[in-house]
């Protein structure tokens, strides 16, 4: 597939979705135009063609954290920035994942998106949710217990002596999380 071809199918979409997130026509111009330099750039690197508008949105969306980390600028925290559109049948992690995140409370969601997606520093986190960074540092813990303990709860999954989870995905009319 051709960078013409990705522009002519998703161009319009990716500028939507950046102008939801920057609300300045100009910037999401610019940020549009970025996204679609590094997919130029990228497109070999692409596997298979049929992830083509998931990955064009995810480069979107990481074009669009970046611009609000190097403007400084607090990013607002969605449900659409860690529930991407998935068109895969196949039943995977990545899938538990999205349902466990999700499920968390919104205290212990929020500090875990910016430190473990969006890779925030603990202290940057502290000073943009406007919280202690002890109490910061204790909620990311707690969030990530709770994404294991869902693993467990989701797909019967094990924590072993070294604390990793072990184990294999259920079916997914068998997952907890997923079905």
């Amino acid at each position: 597939m051709k960078t013409k071809t990705v522009w002519d199918l998703y161009a319009q979409d990716i500028r939507r979705f950046i102008l939801s997130k920057v609300k300045d026509a100009a910037i999401a111009d610019d940020l549009l135009q970025e996204t679609f330099i590094k997919v130029h750039v990228k497109l070999d690197s692409l596997k298979d063609d049929r992830k083509i508008k998931a990955w064009v949105f995810s480069i979107a969306r990481y074009t669009v954290i970046d611009y609000f980390r190097q403007n400084n600028l607090r990013h607002p925290i969605e449900e659409k920035d860690i529930v991407e559109e998935h068109t895969n049948s196949e039943h995977t992690r990545e899938d538990c994942l999205r349902g466990i995140i999700k499920a968390l409370p919104q205290k212990y969601r929020s500090p875990l998106i910016l430190a473990d997606i969006q890779g925030l520093k603990q202290a940057q986190i502290s000073e943009r949710l406007d919280l202690p960074l002890p109490t910061v540092k204790s909620q990311i813990q707690r969030a990530r217990k709770l994404v294991a303990q869902g693993f467990v709860e989701c797909c019967d999954f094990k924590v072993n002596e070294a604390g990793y989870l072990i184990g294999e995905l259920q079916e997914k009319e068998n997952c907890k999380i997923c079905n």
